[in-house]
């Protein structure tokens, strides 16, 4: 096996993001002698968080300049960590700090990188990642014989590490900044209210709204407004994340009246995102194959749906609920 380092970043506290961790628990997994490389504040405090790991050298970079995330500066620090330990097996949390800047770091090392990955198992001497293709329809399975090899896993696939702490003997590797790699600055950082964010992905619970909600109901009339409250009050009260089906969103380009919290980004599905949660519950959602692409990987399916013929009820879901997702959720918020 080639000489494998797990290259991790810090949070802005001095800790290590979950994702961090969950690939330092595929490094451990593979059985093979391996180095731990970390970036970002606090990063020679973070080593001995993880001291445990069994990992046989350590490796840092606590400059000022990597206090915050920035493509020139990370770039160089991932390089010298890379080039220090003489690595030729990279595994790295696919971050949105690392997904920036890695690739240029392969370029400047001459290695290749991938991206996504979801499993890696080691045979002998050769290494066989997969990750999937074509709307995560394809799973595929592959290896390169170029080194070095930078691989970017996905986050939510390996489980965090957990081990004792201890005193680490890290080496500090100095890194040579450019005087123009600090140019760019993070001044502060805006985001929506807590009871606005609705895409939470670390959140146990995955709640997907249907077209079903802004249909004609048993009076026949529209209750997009009675809909939205019952919809915000359940997400606020168990913080769950919001997924929304192909048809919900495409509604807003028909100019009928829809969720208004509800956008693209919430799509869950063959064309939208596919998340990873332990549970999903699925409402006035038909259940069919666009839509349970993006539930192959919710552990515990359930559905709310008028129709008991519905594409939930064909084995799509573990339990489908045959009932009126009005009164359901109304029930539901009312016990919360």
């Amino acid at each position: 096996m080639s000489k494998t380092l797990a290259l991790l970043h810090t949070q802005a506290d001095g800790s290590l993001p979950k994702a961090a961790l969950e690939t330092l628990a595929a490094a451990v997994a593979l059985g093979q002698p391996f180095d731990v490389a970390i970036l970002g504040t606090g990063a020679s405090a973070a080593t001995d968080a993880i001291q445990g790991c069994g990992a046989a050298t350590f490796y840092t970079v606590d400059d000022p300049a990597v206090a915050q995330p920035r493509y020139a500066t990370d770039t160089a620090a991932a390089v010298a960590l890379i080039q220090a330990a003489g690595a030729e097996l990279v595994l790295a949390p696919g971050t949105s700090r690392f997904s920036r800047c890695l690739p240029g770091a392969a370029h400047r090392v001459g290695a290749q990188i991938d991206t996504h990955i979801v499993a890696l198992k080691a045979e002998g001497d050769t290494l066989r990642a997969q990750r999937w293709f074509y709307r995560q329809r394809i799973l595929g399975t592959f290896s390169r014989a170029a080194r070095p090899w930078l691989l970017l896993l996905d986050s939510g696939v390996f489980a965090p590490w957990q081990g004792a702490a201890g005193k680490a003997d890290a080496q500090a590797v100095a890194v040579t900044f450019a005087e123009d790699d600090q140019r760019t600055t993070v001044t502060g950082v805006q985001k929506p209210v807590a009871d606005a964010q609705t895409i939470r992905p670390d959140a146990k619970l995955l709640f997907v709204a249907g077209a079903g909600w802004t249909k004609k109901q048993k009076d026949g009339q529209f209750h997009v407004g009675d809909a939205s409250t019952l919809i915000l009050d359940f997400l606020g009260k168990t913080q769950a994340s919001l997924g929304s089906s192909k048809s919900l969103v495409d509604i807003q380009g028909e100019g009928q009246e829809t969720l208004s919290f509800m956008s693209h980004m919430n799509q869950v599905g063959q064309t939208g995102s596919t998340p990873r949660h332990p549970k999903g519950l699925a409402t006035c959602c038909h259940g069919e194959e666009p839509h349970a692409v993006g539930w192959r990987f919710i552990n515990e399916r359930r559905a709310v749906n008028l129709d008991p013929n519905c594409g939930w009820a064909q084995g799509k879901a573990d339990v489908l609920y045959v009932a009126d997702a009005f009164e359901v959720m109304t029930k539901v918020n009312a016990l919360l």
